[in-house]
């Protein structure tokens, strides 16, 4: 998977460093543009943005002649927006993209510190606390802290000042935990341990605080986003009739590309703008596609997408014909984004029953190992003790460690480990924390007991932080999936109510007989209901993506729960409101 990934990263900068030499100019590019692309590892600043230059005139070239040789004036303004969006998406974009690749990064602040602080309990040597920390982690920030660390390598430091200055900007917290943390590696035991937890809760306290803070600045613009892409768009349809009889005639091209393209646009990009600013204190646990677990469902999901398309589109044509199209892209999308995302669902959910008992696993394994017992012989005590997935993923290693004879880091991350094929960050790092105490003894004990608290503060931290963004997530979850589409549904059944010779005189985008049929339900509801369903798919995701983090998975099973509710609600609303009005 990871090659496959790689080889398309090296296709797209070829095709954009051919594209992009092709083009007259060299465009002027500011340091930070570069410095974005060079961290993403992305074509160079000044051939990504001189290719988005040359896609860009192509469009607005092809939207003119298409436009002449048609005569269809709506697509010009469309193509001008995307030939002109297209290099400033390019100059925006990278630099977006790093500040979410950052603050994607620090969110494994809480578990770095964790065992950078575990590893300074047994042992009072900043170097090799820090060399553990970023040796036993795997994602960018231990990275980071590894690099720092080489490079640190025959001076006097350990690269903690110079990891914590590096991130600081992105996370103060950090910089607050890492002095806290050197200041201990010199203090005396009783206060090394408070100076240790100090630093957790110096970490636990800025996710906390950044995590607040977001929940209170995103409410005015979720509200902009909503009142502007979703109340009003819906609105307006309503207010159709009533514009017609004033003479104002709006033609199906317009209400088209209006709204089945120019605001699903600008809904896309406010989500990004929303989650670019997202604290990711708590990223959701990725599943990969090639992940055993994770059957590859492609074909069946397009068979079954497909059978449940002709199945609802045949049978809407008996309740409201017009809508058969819609009903099939919504129904069908549906089914076989369910199908496809639901092994991975299922596995998340084992993976989230596993890390709900780690703080009780680390807690009693700790306590035993602080008595004297062998880690062995404790985790098979604890997985006795506990129940749930987490002691069955305990007695497991202790089974495989005494049955082939291997240890414990083995048992747990061996060719047979437990954990080989847990897409856990937190499950991981506890295996590591208990191969340590295998090594180290009784000084470990205490510390896995202080790691089992500090697991248990994030939780109870992370519990909160989802608490104050529910309001928000779940009525965008619920606009998308039933209330925008009733009004939607309510608003193109009383589109259809107005007489069809109502209104004359000025027109926009078409002219009176094409306006009066445009205004008709089998014409706009169409239209409307693709808006609909593109409401559904991006609210729901932008809900999910503020709530859980961005995970592919994830996204795609929750779209595929709001695709068909909101068909069937739009639907319903349709016949309803034509019932009664």
């Amino acid at each position: 998977m990871v090659a496959r990934s790689s080889d398309r990263r090296e296709q797209f900068v070829r095709l954009v460093e051919r594209v992009g030499s092709s083009w007259p100019r060299t465009p002027a590019v500011d340091g930070t543009l570069r410095d974005a692309c060079d961290r993403l590892d992305w074509p160079l600043a000044p051939q990504l943005v001189a290719t988005s230059e040359a896609v860009g005139s192509g469009i607005v070239i092809v939207g003119t002649l298409t436009t002449v040789v048609a005569g269809t004036v709506a697509l010009l303004p469309l193509a001008v927006v995307l030939g002109a969006g297209l290099p400033l998406a390019a100059r925006n974009a990278p630099i977006a993209v790093a500040a979410l690749s950052r603050t994607r990064a620090v969110g494994d602040a809480p578990a770095l510190f964790g065992r950078l602080t575990l590893r300074l309990r047994v042992e009072p040597s900043l170097e090799r606390a820090v060399a553990f920390a970023g040796r036993s982690g795997d994602g960018d920030l231990a990275a980071s802290l590894r690099e720092h660390a080489r490079d640190a390598r025959g001076t006097p430091g350990s690269g903690l000042a110079s990891f914590a200055a590096f991130w600081g900007e992105t996370a103060p917290e950090i910089e607050r935990a890492a002095a806290l943390v050197a200041d201990a590696a010199d203090a005396p035991a009783d206060a090394r341990e408070r100076g240790c937890e100090r630093a957790l809760s110096a970490v636990r306290s800025g996710v906390e605080e950044r995590a607040a803070s977001f929940a209170g600045e995103i409410r005015a613009p979720l509200t902009g986003l909503y009142a502007f892409g979703v109340l009003l768009p819906l609105a307006l349809v309503g207010v159709l009739p009533a514009a017609r009889l004033a003479g104002v005639n709006v033609g199906l091209e317009t209400l088209a590309v209006l709204y089945d393209l120019l605001l699903p646009a600008g809904l896309l990009v406010a989500s990004g703008w929303l989650l670019a600013r997202r604290p990711i204190s708590f990223p959701p646990t990725e599943v990969d596609s090639d992940h055993p677990a994770v059957p590859d469902r492609r074909r069946s999901a397009a068979a079954l997408g497909g059978l449940v398309a002709a199945v609802a589109g045949a049978g809407c044509l008996f309740v409201l014909p017009w809508a058969a199209s819609v009903v099939a892209v919504g129904a069908g999308s549906g089914a076989a984004l369910l199908w496809l995302f639901a092994p991975a669902r299922e596995l998340r959910q084992e993976v989230r029953e596993v890390e709900s008992g780690l703080p009780d696993a680390l807690t009693l394994v700790g306590r035993r190992v602080a008595d004297g017992t062998a880690a062995e012989r404790a985790l098979e005590e604890t997985a006795a003790e506990l129940h749930g997935d987490t002691g069955d993923l305990l007695a497991d290693a202790a089974e495989r460690g005494e049955q082939l004879g291997i240890p414990t880091e083995e048992a747990f991350f061996g060719r047979f480990g437990a954990l080989r094929d847990v897409p856990s960050p937190r499950s991981r790092d506890a295996g590591r924390l208990f191969a340590l105490a295998a090594t180290e003894g009784a000084p470990a004990g205490d510390a896995l007991v202080a790691t089992g608290d500090h697991l248990r503060e994030l939780r109870r931290v992370e519990r909160e932080a989802r608490r104050e963004l529910a309001t928000i997530t779940g009525t965008l979850s619920n606009t998308a999936a039933l209330f925008g589409p009733l009004v939607g549904g309510v608003s193109v059944a009383m589109v259809g109510r107005i007489p069809a010779d109502a209104g004359a005189g000025g027109t926009l985008g078409g002219g009176g007989a094409s306006s009066a049929a445009a205004l008709a339900p089998a014409s706009i509801g169409p239209v409307v209901g693709v808006y609909v369903l593109l409401l559904a798919a991006i609210l729901t995701g932008l809900a999910t993506a503020l709530d859980r983090g961005i995970d592919r998975s994830l996204l795609g099973y929750r779209i595929g729960l709001a695709l068909p509710t909101a068909t069937a609600a739009y639907v319903a609303a349709v016949v309803a409101a034509g019932a009664v009005l």
